[in-house]
């Protein structure tokens, strides 16, 4: 007798990860900023992220990405 495939909602099997504190309201409303934000609004939000103390922005080798991620996410604690 043939095995019938396990049905998954769609939802569930594509849903991932999410960091901590974040859930799927705070994901919309980060997206809903990005789509309705004029381009001399994101190039103001560019240029104050250049700008912010305690942080430094650089041009890293694609390769060593995922390094740095885990890295940044050791010092939070995430």
């Amino acid at each position: 007798m043939k095995k019938q495939p396990k049905k998954t909602n769609s939802r569930t099997a594509k849903r991932q990860k999410l960091p901590r504190g974040w859930d799927e309201e705070r994901i919309r409303k980060v997206l809903a900023h990005y789509e309705h934000q004029t381009e001399d609004e994101a190039v103001a939000e560019d240029e104050a992220a250049y700008q912010a103390e305690g942080q430094t922005v650089m041009i890293v080798p694609t390769d060593l990405v995922p390094a740095i991620r885990q890295l940044i996410a050791s010092r939070r604690g995430a």
